[in-house]
């Protein structure tokens, strides 16, 4: 079963949550997301397999969410997933990726649920 991490390498919970899939025998694709932001059907995809909207996964905490007035309840989900796309930095971390469904690392023992 192919497996597929979005990670960022100076985020501890996606540290530890390829550290814990690899520790339980997978080698997943390892897709650093702020050097290569998935394209917007990406992103949707991942969406869907999670079961999630975009506001369920935006980290409301960046720079960029508020740069970019993100807070407005006005925005659709396509404006969102454009901004997330545009700027990947405020995309939840770390996605495990498996057999069509996903999970968010937090806490990264969740994603064993998926494999």
């Amino acid at each position: 079963m192919s497996v597929r991490i979005y990670h960022n390498p100076r985020c501890s919970k996606s540290r530890a949550t390829l550290a814990l899939l690899e520790e339980n025998g997978h080698a997943p694709v390892v897709v650093e997301y702020l050097k290569t932001p998935p394209t917007e059907d990406e992103l949707r995809q991942v969406l869907a397999a999670l079961g999630l909207g975009p506001r369920d996964v935006i980290r409301t905490g960046e720079a960029a969410y508020k740069d970019n007035k993100l807070s407005d309840e006005n925005l659709s989900d396509d404006q969102l997933i454009a901004a997330m796309v545009a700027n990947p930095i405020l995309i939840e971390r770390p996605i495990v990726v498996s057999g069509g469904k996903a999970k968010i690392g937090r806490p990264p023992e969740g994603v064993l649920d998926i494999l």
